[in-house]
């Protein structure tokens, strides 16, 4: 039986493989995308997120546009300078035809929870945790209907991505991340530590190349345009695969290693606004509250990958 999933993105090239890769697996039962503002602002996010969707012929999913900025006004950053301006360059595709379904993300993801049995539904956030914890806000009985947040974000050995001790999804909008952290609800965390070793190599790309497809063909352009900024960055062949590390462990778990850990996230201080204070090593005494993946078998990812856009 398939497994139902709530997709909440901001995309972003990774953002949208990631969404390619749900797509073409049977295992998961893609109920809708919900947009938020992030790698570039909301208006983009959305229509990015829909022409996803018609390039993977999947235009059954609805499309549902949420917050356009971070918790208690803190002004929206977004990531140009990585995703290029419209947040998908690197490949030219037709503006969607697709319309955006008229639910707010937050009402859609409540409704969805209310609606599915307790339990069944995995919430896959991808960026900015906004509308995640506006739908908690909004409707607190829904935490206990939640199977599982996937998320990615975070780092901790790596240090972080966009300061140095916070990674992007996280610092744009922490009260968010923190509300979701202390929600209770179960959370697996694909921090900057697991998808660092996901590398978009010239020879993985080559073989999503010769897929010879459209989707192939668009997906070698955007991770060769994503690429180019962490390759000059970290001085390495190939660029991290951060989001679609979020779906491959909902596939493939076994491909990823980890450890159940205490997560508290930095919401003030100024040094270290939006960092993810994992305590790997069990300092504190504090209960875990969240299973945090530090390795990935990369080959395996990019194999089971490269196979699943083959098929669209």
């Amino acid at each position: 039986m398939s497994q139902p999933i709530i997709i909440d993105t901001d995309p972003g090239q990774d953002d949208a493989i990631a969404l390619l890769l749900a797509a073409a697996s049977p295992e998961l039962e893609l109920l809708g995308i919900t947009a938020v503002a992030g790698n570039v602002p909301l208006a983009l996010t959305a229509r990015n997120a829909r022409l996803v969707m018609e390039l993977a012929g999947r235009r059954d999913v609805p499309v549902c546009a949420g917050a356009d900025t971070p918790l208690n006004g803190v002004p929206l950053v977004t990531a140009e300078h990585v995703h290029g301006d419209n947040g998908l360059n690197g490949v030219e595709l037709p503006e969607p035809t697709l319309p955006l379904d008229p639910r707010h993300a937050v009402d859609f993801i409540v409704q969805t929870l209310r609606e599915r049995e307790a339990g069944t539904v995995t919430l896959c956030p991808l960026g900015p945790l906004t509308n995640i914890a506006l739908a908690l806000r909004q409707a607190p009985d829904i935490a206990p209907r939640i199977k599982r947040i996937v998320l990615m974000g975070g780092g901790f050995f790596e240090g972080g991505n966009i300061t140095p001790a916070a990674e992007f999804n996280i610092y744009v909008d922490p009260q968010a991340a923190h509300e979701v952290f202390t929600s209770g609800v179960p959370i697996t965390m694909a921090p900057l530590d697991v998808t660092h070793e996901a590398l978009t190599t010239a020879a993985r790309i080559a073989r999503i190349r010769a897929l010879g497809s459209r989707v192939g063909t668009a997906v070698a352009a955007w991770m060769e345009f994503f690429e180019r900024y962490d390759e000059e960055k970290y001085g390495q062949d190939g660029g991290p695969l951060h989001d679609p590390c979020v779906i491959a462990w909902l596939l493939a778990p076994a491909l990823f290693t980890g450890r159940d850990c205490n997560v508290r996230i930095e919401t003030h201080s100024e040094l270290t606004r939006g960092m993810t204070v994992i305590d790997w090593w069990a300092v504190t005494g504090l209960p875990a509250n969240a299973h945090v993946l530090r390795h990935v078998d990369a080959d395996g990812f990019f194999a089971l990958l490269t196979e699943r856009l083959a098929r669209l």
